[in-house]
């Protein structure tokens, strides 16, 4: 993948005109300002008054005319000398008010209850350009972890079920990067489109055949992606850690990012918030590789015809234009501490997209009722194998794996440790200027694969990417 050409990247100041980093309500001047989640609009305490959040502005918008890089002011480097403890003097009372911006980006004045926030105090980056509010309430969140976890509730473990509360739920804004990408992308390779398919043989001999016609084929387009989401936290990042299930949190995306709002730190009054502790560079690889999966992805649409599937030889994906912005989003938070032996625990999460509803978790298994429950299961599909054998059914050794089949099935089901985001789908996007190029190659007859030998035109390289960058994360932050 190529960069964008520009060297020095546009820096768009988000924070023009923002005192501390909230609004006062435009009727009565008042500080005390929450987000109705049922409106989505801000509301003033005092009066009641309710008005609109301020859109971002000074960012591309129609992301087929970006060029270079553009950055918003809050993805801007961490300072890591920067000190957490800061004082702040309230612009509303005069009262001096300490927060450690390791633990919250903003807090509230305890004598006059006027928020402050770092959002001019440390320019370090560490303050999003955006943030998308609460849409899903507290009781519809409640709703959609109990119903989680009520259908996991068989194989859960006692002392879970037993502690099992939701009224401990938290609301969190994480940080993410939101990128959009001006590209072309352009690919050759051959595909195969299949024209008849029939047995041949008899007894144990019969196998089926294929004939199909192979192609050279190219595409080339140009591509926007809009709002491609990426975690701006190491620790959620580091999705196959054994002591958490961090995966659960990258899995309820997509968010609606398109109806972010300017930073404004009223929206997470009554929540709790994470700092982003990585910077774009380190960022640059996960987003490079998941822009390219889904350039791949997007052609497959003009692809249908080669049912047997497609090999890409050659990919070519340059950048035309990049914009950044870090984000608050928001997510309803169960989380358990589920205590493995005096010196390990495994923190398991039930996560919900607080302006989607999507769902998704990781409830503690109590292994020996699993294991003897798929025992139980094995033994059966043993039963079956005898029983199908002595039908001389050919494939009557597959009974044996019932059981192995059940217990990964129920483990994946309770742990989802394979659950994620599928970015190269759900993304965003936008094709045109498409050229396709295809030239039949010769008939192939006899062929005993269902699908062509190395078809690619499905593989998602950004899970294997996201490892290796996770690893230079974890280098730069020690």
């Amino acid at each position: 993948m190529s960069e964008v050409t520009n060297d020095e990247p546009r820096i768009v100041q988000t924070d023009v005109g923002a005192k501390d980093g909230q609004n006062k309500c435009p009727k009565c001047g008042a500080t005390d300002i929450s987000l109705n989640v049922k409106t989505g609009l801000l509301r003033c305490n005092y009066c009641r008054y309710e008005f609109s959040p301020e859109k971002i502005e000074g960012m591309e918008e129609n992301i087929s005319n970006l060029e270079g890089e553009v950055m918003g002011s809050g993805t801007q480097d961490i300072q890591q000398d920067t000190s957490d403890l800061v004082t702040f003097k309230c612009s509303s009372c005069g009262a001096e008010v300490v927060i450690d911006t390791a633990e919250s980006t903003q807090a509230r004045c305890h004598w006059c209850r006027n928020t402050l926030s770092v959002n001019q105090q440390i320019p370090n980056g560490s303050v999003p350009d955006i943030v998308l509010p609460f849409k899903v309430s507290k009781d519809e969140a409640k709703q959609q972890i109990e119903q989680f976890v009520g259908k996991r509730k068989f194989f859960a473990h006692p002392k879970f079920t037993e502690e099992f509360t939701t009224d401990n739920i938290m609301g969190v804004y994480f940080p993410y990067m939101v990128v959009d990408v001006n590209a072309h992308a352009s690919l050759r390779g051959q595909g195969e489109h299949e024209v008849r398919r029939y047995f041949e043989g008899s007894g144990n001999n019969r196998r089926m055949c294929y004939d199909a016609d192979l192609y050279d084929v190219g595409r080339e387009f140009d591509l926007t992606i809009n709002g491609l989401t990426v975690e701006s936290s190491a620790d959620k990042l580091d999705t196959h850690s054994s002591q958490k299930t961090n995966n659960v949190i990258n899995a309820i995306m997509p968010f609606d990012v398109e109806n972010s709002v300017k930073w404004n730190s009223n929206y997470i009054k009554g929540y709790t918030s994470e700092k982003r502790d990585t910077n774009i560079d380190q960022l640059r690889p996960i987003v490079s590789t998941q822009s390219k999966d889904i350039a791949r992805f997007s052609a497959n649409d003009t692809i249908k015809d080669y049912n047997r599937g497609v090999r890409w030889e050659s990919e070519n994906f340059t950048v035309k234009g990049q914009q950044w912005k870090a984000a608050y989003l928001p997510v309803w938070l169960y989380s358990y501490r589920q205590v493995v032996d005096d010196k390990n625990a495994v923190l398991h999460y039930v996560a919900v997209n607080a302006r989607t509803k999507e769902t998704m978790g990781s409830v503690p298994i109590y292994m020996p009722k699993l294991l003897g429950v798929s025992v139980a299961v094995e033994v059966l599909g043993i039963i079956m194998m005898i029983i199908t054998a002595m039908m001389e059914f050919r494939l009557s050794f597959i009974f044996l794996l019932t059981g192995f089949i059940y217990f990964f099935l129920m483990y994946l089901k309770y742990r989802n440790s394979d659950a994620r985001h599928h970015y190269e789908t759900e993304t965003k996007t936008q094709m045109s200027n498409l050229q396709k190029g295809d030239r039949l190659i010769k008939r192939e007859t006899g062929l005993s694969n269902s699908m062509i030998s190395g078809a690619n035109n499905k593989k998602v390289s950004g899970q294997t990417i996201s490892e290796k960058a996770m690893g230079t994360i974890n280098d730069i932050i020690k």
